[in-house]
């Protein structure tokens, strides 16, 4: 299995940070080279010398649609860029944040691609660039020296997630090749045998309660609660029992509204 290239009538627009412009070009066939828009900031990224091609200060919604807008295009543009850590390194990650949703929401640009280097950065400024992204995938080195593995990762708009892993290998063209799958059998019979395992199998004392355990507390009354024979012995008081009879005087005054009203406060 293998990648298949973007649509031919696909403008694509570069950031360079991390390799310069020759490197990109570099075993590229011409027909692709042909769409892609590279704009180099490897050699001034920061603006010293005064005549830079594009540089980190311009990472922002108006200089990006500007750029985008300077070839004629009658679909929006993708922009690839390489990569997102040079930004995060020189500005706040609020600020990078803030234009990568101003991006997808803006309308000039179709998709965004970018290299993230998760290593130089601390981890809640890794999430939260993730968080904006709809598709996610980590490359890790595989078994063997030529393969890698991809985790990829895809949320949808209904909130849905979707998790998958792939083993991939790049050749001397750099065309990517799919190989397979990672086997997960061991860790998934694993996994349901601990799932199915009983917790309390090693417990020293017993949470079970035998058939005459069970059936003395059935028979067990609590002393707070009362049988039917108690409550209508309180309820029915049988002769010898003992009242309170009290009969209002006819100095008693007493107001519901204020019942302390008799007393000298």
């Amino acid at each position: 299995m293998r990648f298949r290239p973007f649509p031919v009538e696909e403008v694509i627009h570069v950031l360079c940070f991390d390799v310069s412009e020759e490197e990109l070009r570099d075993g590229l066939k011409p027909s692709d080279t042909q769409r892609l828009h590279i704009h180099n900031a490897y050699l001034d990224p920061l603006g010293w010398t005064g005549h830079p091609n594009f540089t980190v200060q311009q990472f922002n919604l108006k200089d990006l649609t500007d750029l985008v807008k300077q070839t004629s295009q009658p679909k929006p543009a993708m922009l690839v860029i390489d990569s997102l850590s040079w930004m995060l390194r020189h500005m706040t990650p609020p600020a990078v944040c803030q234009t990568l949703q101003q991006l997808r929401k803006g309308g000039a640009v179709r998709a965004v691609i970018a290299l993230l280097h998760t290593d130089m950065h601390q981890r809640g400024t890794v999430g939260s660039v993730c968080h904006l992204a709809t598709s996610l995938i980590s490359v890790a080195p595989g078994v063997k020296g030529n393969e890698a593995v991809a985790k990829i990762t895809k949320r949808s708009k209904s909130g849905k997630v979707i998790q998958n892993e792939e083993i991939f290998c790049i050749t001397e063209d750099l065309t990517v090749t799919m190989l397979s799958k990672p086997c997960h059998a061991e860790t998934k019979t694993n996994n349901t045998e601990e799932e199915q395992a009983d917790p309390t199998a090693n417990l020293t004392f017993n949470l079970r309660l035998s058939d005459a355990e069970l059936e003395a507390k059935q028979k067990l009354t609590l002393p707070f609660v009362f049988s039917n024979e108690k409550k209508t012995a309180l309820l029915h008081p049988g002769p010898g029992s003992g009242r309170i009879l009290y009969e209002p005087d006819a100095n008693d005054d007493y107001d519901q509204e204020d019942p302390d009203d008799d007393l000298d406060v």
